[in-house]
């Protein structure tokens, strides 16, 4: 199989192509004009010498003479001569030539009509007559009397024209061939350096190139966005507009700060290091490196991980390490236990052994919520199980209000977002309050459009500025450290923006337990077969 035409090779011959079509269209153009030019220039001349013939009083009386060529011819060959035509013939009305380049033709009919004679007016164009073809200008001759009473013809023979077109045109065909040879030569150093613009490589060669880096780029897990220096999205693959939670969209052109909620510049600050960054409700790791090229500073690339599940394993972890410790505790507490009730059963002290068993209880590491509870969404009430758990780990005494009510969640979407809510403010309340007091209020409330549940979180821990109410929902805010993997700092964050985007409110005040009272408010729409039970419950 024959290689290809090199890209180098079809450069060079594109441009020459097109660059010997203009410049044989130009000269064509330039040839053209150059002609007509000449062709103008003497008629001109032609017109000149053919009114000043035949306005000469020596011409005109010479009509009246029995022999006017005598007079005329030479007249008409000085001007002839001098003026530098092909002939200047001078005839009357019936076309009888009185003067002519050859003597011999005088008296003889011209051979072509007498145009200005008959009309009267000036006459241009290409005749052949006996000298052949030429390019003419014929006049009238008027008598004393203003009547006609003769022509003058003045011309110059189409081959002499075209021998002095001819002697100018080469220097124009030298000039275009010149410049034929300049431009091949800048097309082939053209070529040349945009061969060296892209490595020396071939389209296929480019091609194959793009369609490995995009399959390479799009069929990576982690996500991968590249910024410009002003810190505008130039790329990212698909990975990343998942983690965004922009899929389908394209995001060129849009700022990094727009999908992020951080700067480009507070990330490279920390080059080389992994951040924890919100991207709307979901919490990334990210990484951001400079991209230099030979010296320059072409742009960011970050490095994108969801660590939204990750968190969440973490906390999972840490209450199972929690569960285990405390079963572990328990699992002491009970072989004394059951050690006591042997001694005392071969004691025949039955009703002591009853009362260590009533003191006992139900035991376990999961204290089941209050008798009266209201809460029948399975997925919140084992999330307050666990967390109550936790916090017991902790010191911490977490209650439910026995008022609380939540009625089954409509959908699995509706039910994590209640548990993103309750979790976080749950775990920040406990943070709160080492060793305190944590109180969960839910209520839920039919409205006109749904549903609206109320989940209130009340500690009696320092309590949160006024100054910092606002604040303390903005991203990345936290006064804990916050080590890598955890969502300390977001988890406030977080719950503002799943209020927010089901069209409720988080909101922060003092608790009548001493501390801060958060509350969220989180709306939930309904279908109609729904919207009909609450209007039968209401």
């Amino acid at each position: 199989m024959e290689r290809a035409m090199t890209l180098r090779t079809q450069l060079v011959l594109l441009q020459s192509a097109i660059m010997l079509v203009v410049i044989v269209g130009s000269g064509i153009a330039a040839a053209w004009l150059q002609e007509r030019s000449l062709r103008d220039a003497y008629l001109d001349r032609m017109i000149g010498v053919a009114y000043s013939v035949a306005q000469l009083p020596s011409v005109i009386e010479a009509f009246d003479d029995p022999e006017p060529s005598v007079v005329i011819q030479p007249i008409a060959e000085t001007v002839r001569t001098a003026s530098d035509v092909t002939y200047v013939v001078v005839t009357d009305v019936e076309g009888m030539r009185f003067s002519h380049p050859n003597p011999d033709r005088i008296g003889e009919v011209a051979s072509t009509e007498p145009d200005a004679a008959i009309t009267g007016e000036l006459f241009t164009g290409s005749q052949t007559g006996t000298l052949g073809e030429s390019w003419r200008a014929k006049v009238p001759v008027f008598g004393s009397g203003g009547e006609i009473i003769g022509q003058v013809s003045v011309g110059i023979l189409e081959a002499e024209l075209q021998q002095a077109w001819l002697a100018n045109v080469w220097v124009l065909a030298l000039c275009l061939a010149v410049a034929a040879i300049v431009g091949v030569v800048l097309a082939s150093w053209a070529a040349s350096h945009v061969r060296r613009r892209i490595y020396g490589l071939e389209p296929e060669e480019i091609k194959a190139m793009l369609e490995t880096r995009n399959a390479t780029l799009h069929g990576i897990g982690e996500g991968l966005v590249v910024a410009d220096p002003r810190g505008v999205i130039t790329l990212c693959n698909d990975a990343a507009l998942r983690l965004l939670g922009r899929e389908g969209d394209e995001l060129a052109g849009v700022p990094v700060g727009a999908v992020l909620d951080a700067q480009l510049d507070a990330l490279l600050a920390d080059a080389g290091e992994q951040q924890l960054v919100l991207a709307g409700e979901r919490v990334l790791v990210v990484r951001a490196d400079p991209v230099v090229v030979d010296g320059r500073d072409i742009g960011t690339v970050l490095i994108l991980r969801d660590r939204t599940e990750i968190a969440t394993a973490l906390r999972e972890l840490a209450g199972a390490q929690g569960m285990t410790e405390t079963l572990r505790a328990q699992q002491h507490e009970f072989a004394n236990t059951l050690h006591t009730l042997g001694g005392l059963l071969e004691l025949g002290e039955t009703e002591a052994a009853v009362g260590v068993i009533r003191r006992a209880g139900g035991g376990g590491a999961l204290d089941p919520l209050e008798p009266d509870s209201g809460i029948l969404e399975p997925e919140v009430a084992a999330l307050l199980m666990a967390k109550r758990a936790q916090a017991r780990e902790r010191g911490v005494e977490l209650t439910v209000r026995a008022d609380a009510a939540l009625r089954p969640a409509p959908s699995a979407a509706v039910a994590g977002d209640w548990l993103t809510v309750l979790g976080n403010l749950v775990d920040n309340a406990v943070d709160a309050s080492p060793g305190g007091r944590v109180e969960v209020a839910i209520d839920d409330a039919a409205t006109v459009a749904g549903r609206t549940v109320t989940i209130a979180v009340d500690d009696d821990g320092a309590g949160v500025p006024p100054a910092l109410r606002e604040s303390i929902f903005d991203a990345a805010f936290s006064t804990k450290q916050r080590p890598l993997g955890s969502a300390r700092g977001y988890g406030l964050t977080l719950v503002r923006r799943v209020a927010e985007r089901l069209g409720g409110a988080a909101v922060v005040g003092m608790s009548r337990l001493g501390g801060a009272r958060f509350v969220a408010t989180l709306p939930v729409a309904v279908d109609s077969v729904d919207a009909a039970q609450v209007g039968e419950q209401r």
